[in-house]
C-alpha cells in the first residue's frame, strides 16, 4: 500500500522552459511548494516571474521541463482543467470583469464546480475573510477602488476551492494599509493549508512574509533560501532592497 508523504510538494517544477518565438523567457528553473507554505519569486522586471506563474496556470505553454501537481504531470492540461484540479491564478492587474457586479465576478470563480451547497458555503467563507467584498456585492466591479478589486480577484480565485494559489503582484498600486490587509488574508489562507506562490515586486515585503523564496534573473533561478536568509543576504539587499554593499560592510 502506498503511504502518502505529507511533506511532499503539492507543486513541483523541474527544468521549466518557456519561449516566446526565439526568445527564451524561462531557462530551466526548478521550484517546489508545499501545502500551507508561502513561497515568493522575486527579481527585476523581465526576470521571468510572471511568465512562470502564467505557465504554471496553463495560460502560457512551456517548451520544456515538467510541472507536477500532487505528484501528477499537468504540463499538457489546459488551464480550466488545472483550475479544476486546484491550481488558481490571481493575475497581475487583477483581471476582474469590470462591467460585471462583484457578485457576478465571484460566481465566475466557481464556474468549474457543480456543488451548489459547497459554493454557497465557500462564498460565506470569502465574506468572512473579505468583509468589504460582501459590502460591495451588488456594485459594478469597475467602480471599486484598486484594493477592493484586488480583494474581489482573490475571492474569485478562492471560490474555485484551490489547493495552490498563484498570486501575481498583489500589492501593486495599493496604499500601505490595504497591502497590510491583503497580506493578512494571504496568511489566513496558508494557515488553512493552502500553498501560495507569490510574485511580488516589493522584495522586502515578499521576503519578510515568505517561508522560502527564489531569486530570478534573466529567466533563471540564481538564489534560493528562507525568506530571512535572503533578506540578510548582502547581494539581495544591494540588488533588490536598495541598499549599498559598501554601506552594509561599514555598518
Amino acid at each position: 500500500m502506498r503511504t502518502e508523504n505529507s511533506n511532499a510538494p503539492i507543486l513541483e517544477v523541474r527544468g521549466l522552459k518557456v519561449a516566446y518565438g526565439g526568445i527564451q523567457a524561462v531557462k530551466g528553473i526548478d521550484l517546489t511548494l508545499r501545502k500551507g507554505e508561502l513561497v515568493s519569486l522575486i527579481g527585476a522586471n523581465g526576470a521571468g516571474k510572471t511568465t512562470t506563474l502564467n505557465t504554471l496556470a496553463g495560460v502560457v505553454p512551456h517548451s520544456g521541463g515538467e510541472i507536477l501537481y500532487a505528484g501528477q504531470e499537468i504540463g499538457k492540461l489546459p488551464s480550466h482543467l488545472r483550475l479544476r484540479k486546484g491550481l488558481a491564478l490571481v493575475p497581475e492587474g487583477r483581471g476582474i470583469f469590470t462591467r460585471l457586479t462583484v457578485a457576478e465576478n465571484l460566481q465566475t470563480g466557481a464556474y468549474t464546480r457543480r456543488d451548489t451547497d459547497g459554493i454557497a458555503a465557500d462564498m460565506e467563507k470569502v465574506f468572512a475573510l473579505l468583509p468589504r467584498v460582501k459590502e460591495r456585492l451588488n456594485q459594478v466591479a469597475g467602480t471599486l477602488s484598486g484594493g477592493e478589486q484586488q480583494m474581489v480577484a482573490i475571492g474569485r480565485a478562492l471560490l474555485s476551492r484551490p489547493q495552490v494559489l498563484l498570486l501575481d503582484e498583489p500589492s501593486m498600486g495599493l496604499a500601505p494599509l490595504v497591502v497590510e490587509k491583503i497580506f493578512e488574508v494571504i496568511h489566513s489562507i496558508t494557515r488553512e493549508g493552502m500553498g501560495v506562490l507569490l510574485v511580488e515586486q516589493n522584495a522586502n515585503l515578499a521576503l519578510e512574509v515568505s517561508e522560502r523564496a527564489y531569486v530570478m534573473e534573466g529567466g533563471r533561478v540564481t538564489l534560493e533560501g528562507t525568506g530571512k536568509a535572503l533578506l540578510d543576504d548582502p547581494k539581495v539587499r544591494s540588488a533588490y532592497l536598495g541598499e549599498d554593499i559598501a554601506e552594509l560592510a561599514a555598518a
